[in-house]
């Protein structure tokens, strides 16, 4: 048979695209319904408003999304990482909430509405963020079925570290310490490695930890996470200079008023460009081995980088 016969006759199969603007919108009405669900009728109704308020505000919920693809990349289904995934927004929306307050950043506006403490005023917001911190631990502990709770004891160990002085309040400090002082490149990652990065690795970690991921899977998630966190960080300093408060549904421009170092400023808009780039580039090749199940996580990496908002 010759060649040309061999190839009208046998066509080889194009390998499935991945959809992902389809995933991500799919995965964010997922989430969405089950946030929705976690904070039902109780008393203070005031206080169950008031997180209701920020919990429920939108935004990307890439927190979340990356919990559950995390576990389905390890062999879990989305239903056991749900509670997990819904209290990593819980946790996420409690540092947005006490990061606004005049006592922190001091701002008006996020996710496109006024801040919580706007609202509601300082002292309530400062116990609704309280108030999901500590429901987040109750959903992984007490609403997870189906998960075994050696499982669940290694994710509320995750969670706490990433929650408290080793992860985001110990990065929010240095972070607060930092404004309107010379910082050097290694405190600034130092920062966003902890305000940012904890929680975004915490989220790939979860989940996978879920399904039971063994020692090869997480030490790569570890790379990918901490390629994503500083690349969304880099990109985020990047946008508060390029982007406007309506694009953004926050305060543009406010690293510059607080005086804060940041990737921009250290480096330019180039530099910054390209080094979020190489790491995202560092994240996808941690993953390389798993690559024909990881479409979800390398997608996402990559949305990091592209994104507007």
């Amino acid at each position: 048979m010759t060649a040309a016969a061999t190839s009208s006759n046998h066509v080889p199969s194009q390998p499935d695209v991945f959809d992902f603007k389809t995933y991500l919108k799919t995965s964010k009405e997922t989430v969405e319904a089950a946030l929705d669900g976690s904070l039902g009728p109780e008393r203070p109704e005031s206080l169950r408003e008031a997180m209701r308020y920020s919990l429920l505000a939108g935004g990307k919920r890439l927190r979340p999304i990356l919990c559950l693809a995390a576990c389905e990349l390890a062999g879990g289904t989305v239903s056991q990482a749900m509670p997990t995934a819904v209290a990593l927004e819980m946790i996420h929306t409690m540092s947005l909430i006490h990061d606004d307050l005049p006592a922190m950043d001091d701002d008006d506006l996020r996710r496109g509405r006024p801040t919580n403490h706007k609202v509601y005023g300082d002292a309530v917001a400062i116990l609704a963020g309280d108030a999901l911190l500590t429901r987040a631990f109750e959903m992984v502990a007490l609403r997870s079925p189906g998960v075994p709770p050696e499982r669940l004891l290694q994710v509320v160990g995750e969670l706490s570290l990433v929650a408290g002085a080793p992860g985001l309040v110990g990065g929010q400090v240095v972070d607060l310490e930092s404004e309107g002082k010379e910082v050097t490149l290694e405190t600034l990652e130092y920062i966003h490695l902890h305000k940012t990065g904890a929680l975004l690795s915490a989220c790939v970690i979860t989940g996978a930890m879920i399904a039971g991921a063994d020692e090869a899977l997480i030490k790569a998630l570890r790379v990918y996470a901490r390629g994503i966190g500083l690349a969304f960080q880099i990109i985020d300093d990047i946008l508060d200079i390029t982007a406007s408060s309506e694009v953004l549904g926050k305060t543009a421009g406010k690293d510059l008023i607080a005086d804060k170092t940041t990737y921009p400023k250290l480096l330019g808009l180039d530099e910054s460009r390209q080094r979020a780039d190489a790491l995202v580039k560092e994240a996808k090749d941690a993953l390389a081995p798993w690559a024909d199940r990881a479409m979800p996580l390398l997608a996402l990496a990559d949305f990091i980088t592209s994104r507007d908002r």
